[in-house]
């Protein structure tokens, strides 16, 4: 965020350092502070409103069973993508036959080896 030169800092209010007038600010804006668990402090903000949809789903993606759940996924996804370039790299010839070739070369090679192999069909 950038300041205008017109703007102080002063007019922001996360700039307040004086921990009395950011405790003022919350309690008019209708937050209150619950007591204390374990030395955790809890803020919550009451509103007439239920949260939205969006809200809702940031909040469900913050918790670590669904960040554990999502990178279980993840892995599951990627050694299936690494198995199905593995299986495509036996099938295409090349030489050496133990060349080490990235994804996108094994990707183009399977589209000339296609095209050779349509070509052969049709002679």
């Amino acid at each position: 965020m950038m300041l205008s030169p017109d703007q102080a800092e002063t007019d922001l209010s996360w700039t307040q350092s004086d921990p009395e007038s950011i405790l003022n600010s919350l309690k008019s804006a209708g937050c209150t502070s619950d007591e204390p668990t374990e030395g955790e402090e809890r803020v919550r903000c009451r509103s007439d409103q239920p949260l939205s949809r969006e809200e809702k789903r940031r909040r469900r993606r913050a918790t670590a069973k669904y960040r554990s759940a999502h990178a279980t996924r993840e892995r599951i996804r990627v050694e299936a993508f690494n198995v199905a370039f593995a299986e495509l790299r036996k099938l295409l010839p090349t030489l050496p036959p133990d060349k080490k070739l990235s994804k996108i070369e094994i990707l183009r090679l399977a589209i000339c080896y296609i095209s050779y192999l349509n070509h052969v069909l049709d002679v």
